[in-house]
């Protein structure tokens, strides 16, 4: 399953970087659609550059810039992915986040525990294993000595909270803030500190445009960070 969010009008060009001097290109894992949509409009309103957002899961992302999808800016939610477009080294770690169990609401199942997640009689959904939700889910999960065998795998973690939403699952492992964007449409349950993991997230300005340096800028900055805050999102 395939789940692009395009935020405003994304015009592909053969080679790397905005086609439009006015716009700052941005691809950002699906995990930070809420919080980064909000950043664009506030980088906007503080008089930047309107910015045109494609969210999707890192790897695809990742994969589209290598083949020259015109991106200013990529921000990954693992290192893995964007190692794979960082070839020099220079994308920050602007945020951090945690995985959590997302359940329907209510929990009806009555998932208390990542053990939980391996009766045969839940349906549970978790994120691919090259998309970095699944990455760290494959870490937990051999963390905690769970055996998972997921109903499916899902391209980014927005379709794992989406299938549980709509009782397609019983469970899925997700970030935290996810399930916190979700609201009353899923519940979560939390997974044991000494099991989980710390995903970071990097960014990196693709062009020297410094329209797209000062939207870096600002996401890593003051006003940036306060909405990461305010989404749930760690401090790098």
């Amino acid at each position: 399953m395939r789940w692009t969010v395009l935020v405003g009008l994304l015009v592909l060009a053969a080679c790397g970087g905005s086609s439009d001097d006015d716009e700052v290109v941005v691809f950002a894992a699906a995990s930070l659609t809420d919080a980064f949509t909000e950043i664009g409009e506030a980088y906007a309103d503080d008089g930047g550059d309107e910015v045109v957002f494609s969210f999707a899961g890192s790897s695809e992302l990742a994969a589209q810039i290598a083949e020259g999808a015109p991106a200013d800016v990529f921000a990954s939610a693992d290192r893995r992915n964007m190692d794979r477009v960082d070839v020099d080294g220079d994308a920050l770690v602007f945020a951090t986040n945690r995985a959590a169990i997302v359940v329907e609401p209510s929990n009806p199942t009555g998932v208390a525990t990542l053990d939980d997640l391996a009766d045969p009689d839940r349906l549970v959904v978790v994120c691919a294993p090259e998309v970095p939700c699944g990455a760290y889910t494959a870490t937990i999960l051999e963390r905690a000595g769970v055996d998972l065998t997921p109903v499916s795998l899902e391209a980014n973690v927005k379709a794992v909270v989406t299938k549980v939403a709509l009782g397609e699952a019983d469970a899925g492992v997700v970030y935290a803030t996810d399930i916190a964007a979700a609201g009353d449409t899923v519940d979560g349950v939390a997974i044991d500190e000494s099991l989980n993991v710390m995903a970071e997230y990097p960014i990196l300005a693709l062009t020297d445009d410094p329209a797209v340096s000062d939207f870096v800028e600002f996401v890593t900055g003051a006003d940036g960070q306060a909405i990461l805050h305010e989404y749930g999102f760690g401090s790098p």
